[in-house]
């Protein structure tokens, strides 16, 4: 065959290859599985932040009831004996406040732990398939 510019033509676009096209039914799925993983780590998210305003409402509640017998149970004292009691109600109160502050900081990182390994398994598994996608070598 001669060179002609037709014959280099055909040549050059038998030679053309085109950048492999994606699986668009693979990338609608990953993204759907994207958006599946996102919206369950917003789930874990608000389920743990309802379970920390349960805890604190109880704690709160707990408190109030323990002042109320604290008051009652100070009235009744002569006043040496009441300043002793209230001393003491003091520090079991401080002691307590940090306790449940240390519970309440303990829920709010696990909850956080789990909403954020819902989005890193789903990140992990969205690189394997990126790396599927990609040219076979």
């Amino acid at each position: 065959m001669a060179d002609t510019p037709q014959n280099d033509m055909m040549r050059m676009l038998s030679e053309f290859r085109m950048p492999m096209m994606p699986d668009l039914e693979a990338l609608a799925s990953s993204q759907r599985r994207n958006l599946e993983a996102l919206s369950q780590a917003n789930r874990v998210a608000l389920e743990g932040a309802q379970a920390i305003a349960r805890r604190h409402m109880e704690i709160l509640q707990q408190g109030v009831a323990e002042l109320t017998q604290s008051m009652q149970s100070l009235s009744l004292q002569d006043p040496q004996g009441a300043a002793t009691r209230q001393a003491e109600l003091m520090k079991g109160s401080y002691e307590k406040a940090v306790a449940n502050m240390k519970e309440l900081a303990d829920l709010i990182q696990k909850s956080s732990e789990e909403a954020l390994s819902v989005l890193n398994k789903r990140f992990a598994e969205a690189m394997d398939e990126i790396r599927a996608l990609g040219p076979k070598t």
